[in-house]
């Protein structure tokens, strides 16, 4: 079985995801008239489910908006004890460390995997589990926040794949994994 675990994410400059008060409004501090996807799309059609930690979970969930994903989404926390009814059969909880979480995951046929949330991404980097991750950088330095990466047991190598400028001014890097 090939599995495959991607990364999408925005960050500032500096490396950081959310600011010093966890908030994400820097993500639309581009003007995005036409309201492109920036390649999430095509994301979406090469991953089956979603793997979320529990503050990107809370953070969608903030937004009031109608549940905005299609596949099935892993909700990962040791706090979050119950799904909103209206998300049941979209919205499953798991516990446990990444290993038996993707084990699990994978046993149910879900093979390629969007990993979201910073938390749960650092953890996965340094679990080694991570095979391609999609940055797009928004020309903000936050000086401060919630960083993307973490401390890792060792040094990773990445291949650069690709850049693309998205409105002028953003840009997002492909890397994947160099085992």
């Amino acid at each position: 079985m090939t599995t495959r675990n991607y990364v999408f994410i925005a960050k500032s400059i500096d490396g950081f995801i959310a600011d010093k008060d966890g908030r994400i409004d820097y993500l639309y501090s581009v003007p995005n008239p036409d309201n492109l996807d920036l390649g999430y799309n095509a994301l979406m059609k090469k991953v089956d489910a979603i793997l979320m930690g529990r503050l990107t979970f809370e953070k969608v969930m903030s937004f009031g908006i109608p549940w905005p994903y299609t596949k099935p989404v892993f909700v990962l926390s040791t706090s979050v004890k119950n799904i909103p009814e209206e998300l049941k059969g979209k919205v499953t909880l798991l516990n446990g460390n990444v290993d038996d979480i993707l084990k699990q995951v994978n046993s149910e046929g879900y093979t390629k995997l969007y990993i979201d949330g910073g938390t749960l991404i650092q953890s996965f980097l340094k679990a080694d589990l991570i095979d391609e991750m999609i940055l797009t950088t928004i020309p903000i330095l936050l000086g401060g926040g919630i960083p993307l990466f973490g401390n890792l047991p060792k040094p990773m190598m990445w291949e650069h794949v690709k850049s693309e400028v998205f409105l002028n001014a953003l840009t997002q890097d492909t890397y994947q994994r160099k085992r």
